[in-house]
């Protein structure tokens, strides 16, 4: 049994997962979100870590997630000028508090894959892998990397030539290139090494 399970069998409700997208890459925002994903909901079986998932499964999960009157989403995004400031965790840990406090309902408690809490107004269960053990955590990886994802895309048009549509901003020898050939554009991390 794994700890929402758990915890949903001792009568604990609501419960949210929250994950994020975003913090290796060199270039955009780190999104965050949480979701709500009701005991009996169909999609519990089938949601899994977004990066285990097609782009077509995830989108099409993605879609049913937004589309059902019961599950409950928040996201928040952070841009990489603030990344820069206050750093690539804080940045994190404030997407995760924004997107938790966008959610229509409190949770009691707060699923969160990694081994950090953010610091939201309720009990909170840090779980390394949590995004492939726990349903909540696999829902808000799928939603917080199709968010990101698209936005990488619109940056694509937005500043041709660095290649976001393919690998998203991450770093990839391609990426380097890029900057290095072009330069930084403003929505790269100016902090992160290979960049600045």
């Amino acid at each position: 049994m794994n700890v929402e399970e758990d915890l949903l069998s001792q009568g604990h409700w609501p419960i949210c997962g929250i994950d994020e997208a975003g913090r290796g890459p060199l270039a955009g925002p780190v999104v965050a979100a949480a979701v709500i994903l009701p005991v009996h909901h169909e999609l519990r079986g089938l949601v899994n870590d977004s990066k285990r998932l097609s782009p077509a499964k995830r989108m099409s999960i993605y879609e049913r997630m937004v589309s059902s009157d019961d599950i409950h989403i928040g996201v928040a995004m952070v841009d990489s000028r603030s990344i820069d400031k206050i750093n690539i965790l804080q940045a994190t840990l404030k997407a995760m508090v924004m997107a938790f406090n966008s959610l229509p309902q409190v949770p009691v408690y707060a699923l969160v894959d990694g081994n950090i809490a953010p610091p939201v107004p309720c009990r909170c269960i840090t779980i390394i892998k949590g995004d492939v053990f726990e349903p909540s955590i696999s829902a808000a990886s799928i939603v917080a990397k199709v968010i990101r994802d698209s936005h990488m895309a619109e940056m694509d048009t937005l500043y041709p030539g660095y290649g976001f549509l393919k690998h998203k901003g991450y770093p990839t020898q391609s990426h380097y290139e890029a900057i290095r050939s072009m330069g930084a554009c403003p929505i790269h991390r100016r902090s992160f090494k290979g960049v600045g």
